[in-house]
């Protein structure tokens, strides 16, 4: 009986009973073993390869201020002097990080948004770290506490730009990260106590270091509740910050400031007389201090802007003009289904109106829709039908019906 062919790996010259799997190719086999260890060694110095390109930021390839301006435009409508401060303290950062080392030290500019709920601070930061293809993350400041409380330590912000990049230290080291709610950690009263501010002035002490640039050891599994876990080094000198908060209540204390009534009556002739929505274009360094931020974090947020409340034409945009509009993604969900969707203008309208009924922002306009939506979305896929027009009657009926009306006695 002759003997049977035997094919072995060409890397390892092991035969094919001795392994898993033997992978045929033109001229030779090779097995699973030697394939993953192949993989492995690829990785690792593809890894070193890319952390030796990232230490170069190639500049000629860095969004210009006007195409980060333009490209913000398609996402987010209006707010047109943050997304200016935006796009030219984000280009100046990563200018400094492509800069020859000479004599000249370009300090970082870190960022801080002030603007009422709903009106695109977390959007706008998402949408520059999309654009320029960096590690992004949003931490909220609320439950951040200082180190050895029950609650986040601040350095574990950081853990979630490391796992952004795939823990790739080097790439996190150029990253974003954007603080929300920042206002949540304003100093709770100047009066001293016997407890500590744990949870406000604390936190801002601990965010010092973090904003102006220090080597952090970041536990890369969580604070407290891996004691054993080897600690990653991550130098924060080059990774952006952007802070943002409502801050409710501060137009108080900018009208203080400007000796100005906000609303009332017995105004003099050298008083001005400002609309509580516009005081906000006079936000300065010192009403942050006066809200409860500490003068220490303000000096390292030195790029300070404000956004506007939406008014009843940017609603109305918002729903329909940017890329990622609400109205564009309902209509893509429904022609996967087969089913056009007709909106009359009205059922617009009627939407943009319920979201300044309620005090909603943008988010509402959302909230709102999905409510109109729901039955719609849940009816039109077992249908025949190949087209959906909604009505202002149609959209009535369905707020009407569901519990979101429920809104208005709680505002």
């Amino acid at each position: 009986m002759p003997k049977r062919n035997v094919n072995y790996c060409s890397f390892c010259g092991r035969a094919e009973h001795e392994v898993s799997l033997l992978l045929p190719g033109v001229n030779g086999f090779i097995c699973n073993e030697c394939a993953e260890r192949a993989h492995e060694l690829s990785q690792e110095f593809l890894n070193k390869f890319n952390e030796a390109k990232l230490t170069d930021l190639d500049f000629d390839t860095l969004p210009k201020p006007l195409e980060i301006k333009n490209y913000l435009d398609q996402y987010v409508i209006g707010q047109e002097t943050a997304k200016r401060y935006l796009s030219v303290a984000v280009y100046n950062h990563y200018k400094r990080l492509a800069q020859n080392k000479d004599d000249v030290d370009i300090e970082k500019s870190n960022i801080i948004i002030v603007g009422p709920t709903g009106t695109g601070k977390t959007l706008l930061a998402k949408t520059i770290a999309r654009l320029l293809k960096v590690p992004f993350a949003i931490v909220d400041a609320t439950v951040l506490t200082e180190a050895g409380y029950v609650g986040e330590d601040i350095e574990s912000l950081l853990t979630r730009l490391l796992a952004a990049c795939d823990y790739n230290v080097k790439e996190a080291e150029r990253g974003i990260v954007f603080i929300d709610e920042i206002d949540k950690i304003a100093r709770k009263g100047d009066n001293p106590s016997i407890t500590r501010d744990v949870s406000g002035e604390g936190v801002q002490q601990g965010l010092l270091k973090l904003l102006e640039g220090s080597v952090v050891n970041v536990p890369p599994a969580g604070g407290r509740k891996h004691p054993e876990q080897k600690m990653i080094a991550v130098d924060t000198k080059n990774i952006l910050f952007i802070c943002g908060g409502a801050f409710e209540g501060i137009e108080r204390k900018i009208a203080m400031r400007l000796n100005t009534h906000v609303v009332g009556y017995g105004s003099s002739s050298h008083i001005k007389q400002q609309d509580r929505e516009k005081l906000l274009h006079f936000v300065a360094p010192q009403d942050l201090r006066s809200y409860g931020l500490i003068p220490e974090i303000i000096g390292r947020l030195p790029v300070l802007t404000n956004l506007e409340p939406l008014d009843r034409d940017a609603l109305r945009r918002i729903l329909t003009e940017p890329k990622n509009a609400i109205v564009k993604q309902y209509a893509k969900l429904l022609e996967m289904d087969g089913v056009k969707l007709v909106i009359e203008d009205a059922v617009l309208d009627f939407v943009v109106d319920k979201a300044i009924e309620f005090k909603l922002g943008a988010r509402g306009l959302r909230s709102i829709f999905e409510t109109i939506m729901m039955d719609v979305m849940y009816e039109m896929p077992s249908r025949d039908a190949k087209s959906f027009t909604l009505t202002r009657e149609y959209a009535e009926e369905q707020l009407e019906k569901s519990n979101f009306e429920m809104l208005k006695n709680s505002i």
